[in-house]
């Protein structure tokens, strides 16, 4: 017991650790502990938001516009992942090869390239909330009800893009702790104030919705300020040096090069997404809408710490394609492969038999609840491919090969489950259901594909 309560501490300290030299196994749990833990807690920001906005009088329209405004800003995630997916690449393949200050340098110039994508993305946002929101399948009552929603989170991307980005940088180095520490510290602040400004408290108003979006933004942000701490401040291997954010083009079409196909990765598999909420939308309508937002948010809770654990595998395969090991590389992916499958087979029997618990935390609309319950056992079936898959993308994406997952997205979602989701639920009549069938589908498929790429190895010949 003491040897597992010294492994978790080590795990959490934040200490710095050569992965390329302990065993495989460790490495993996080292990564993989903090990692699950802190995707965990990006989880929370949304299920905090729908606990507290699924009680508000207008359940129904609070809960739609926290979905579609999650699953519009998922476009934005798309753009924090592909560049975070950049930096975790450059900054591993640096560390690998025990060149840190080199590893900064690339982490500054990250940066700075995507301070400026999301900022222009995130004005767009602001002006056109309502019009995003009625674009999305929602009633002009219901986005004029979460307009203020949605423009505060569409104009926080920035603070968004820093708390993925930097996260990435810090998970290249093998300092996950520090990425999960930001998290938790973000989602304290978020559950303090979310009561707080939606429902009032002392000389502060009830703001409602609108409250929610503020305690999430400003949660966010004293999560990045502490990241910025770390990453300016104190003494960790990665310290960014202000001299650093001077523009090096070359250093920018490298990461240019990595990073493109990662967002387009992301933007594939996340416009599949927003196509599939309007097709629920327009095929079951509010109601159905509302069982599937609350479905996926459920999802992704779990989802989530599986793709922290994922990640562990882009880091070492990084790491160690930087110390010329290729074959650990490999063994690393199949390590994080195995674990990942446990982990989905168990949140698989959670859905199943927990279900209608799990949904009813929520809400406790009957039509809502049958739509989540039907969404959440459909969506289940394809959990354990989903795990595999996810490893399989994001050792391609650690070994800077990110065209590879990026048309495997591109055949899996757009040729295969958005005609699938359409014909189903239109064509044969099945409305949500079509739509639901679609999702663990096409993931059975894009993992399957990923397996004899990862297989046959051209990854290990990418250089970044």
């Amino acid at each position: 017991m003491r040897r597992y309560i010294d492994f978790l501490k080590k795990a959490f300290s934040g200490e710095e650790v050569d992965y390329t030299k302990i065993t495989i196994r460790s490495a993996v749990l080292l990564l993989a502990v903090p990692m699950m833990l802190e995707m965990a807690m990006e989880s929370v920001f949304a299920l905090v938001d729908l606990y507290f906005v699924g009680h508000l009088k207008e359940s129904g329209y609070a809960i739609q516009t926290v979905g579609l405004t999650e699953s519009v800003l998922s476009v934005m995630y798309s753009i924090a992942i592909g560049m975070s997916m950049a930096a975790t690449a450059l900054v591993a393949r640096r560390i690998g090869e025990k060149n840190p200050e080199q590893a900064s340098r690339s982490a500054a110039q990250v940066l700075l390239v995507s301070f400026v994508i999301t900022f222009l993305l995130s004005v767009l946002g602001v002006i056109y909330a309502e019009e995003i929101l009625i674009l999305m399948g929602s009633k002009p009552e219901a986005a004029a009800y979460g307009k203020d929603f949605t423009r505060i989170m569409m104009g926080s991307s920035v603070i968004i893009m820093l708390l993925f980005l930097i996260n990435g940088i810090f998970r290249g180095a093998g300092n996950a702790a520090i990425a999960m520490k930001s998290l938790w510290i973000a989602n304290i602040v978020n559950i303090i104030l979310c009561p707080v400004l939606i429902k009032g408290f002392g000389p502060v108003p009830a703001m409602g919705l609108t409250g929610a979006a503020l305690a999430t933004t400003i949660g966010r942000s004293v999560g990045v300020v502490y990241q910025l701490y770390h990453l300016l401040v104190a003494d960790t291997q990665i310290r960014i040096a202000l001299p650093y954010f001077t523009p090096d083009f070359k250093q920018i079409k490298s990461i240019v090069k990595i990073a493109t196909p990662g967002i387009f990765q992301f933007v594939i598999a996340s416009c599949s997404w927003i196509f599939l909420a309007q097709l629920v939308a327009t095929t079951g309508g509010e109601n159905a809408s509302a069982g599937y937002q609350t479905a996926l948010r459920l999802m992704m809770f779990f989802m989530l710490p599986a793709w922290g654990l994922s990640n562990a595998a882009s880091t070492l395969v990084g790491q160690n394609m930087g110390a010329n090991e290729m074959l650990r590389a490999e063994q690393s992916v199949m390590k994080t492969v195995k674990y990942n499958v446990i982990f989905m087979l168990a949140v698989s029997l959670i859905f199943f038999l927990l279900g209608d618990f799990l949904v009813g935390f929520f809400t406790q609309e009957v039509h809502i609840k049958q739509f989540a319950k039907n969404a959440l056992h459909i969506m289940s079936v394809g959990f354990i491919f989903y795990g595999i898959g996810m490893v399989l993308i994001n050792a391609f994406n650690g070994a800077g090969d990110t065209w590879t997952p990026t048309w495997v997205n591109f055949f899996g979602f757009w040729l295969f489950q958005i005609p699938l989701a359409y014909f189903l639920s239109k064509h044969f009549g099945m409305g949500p259901k079509g739509v639901f069938i679609s999702i663990p589908a096409a993931e059975t498929l894009i993992t399957i594909v990923a397996f004899i790429l990862f297989k046959k190895g051209k990854w290990k010949t990418v250089k970044v």
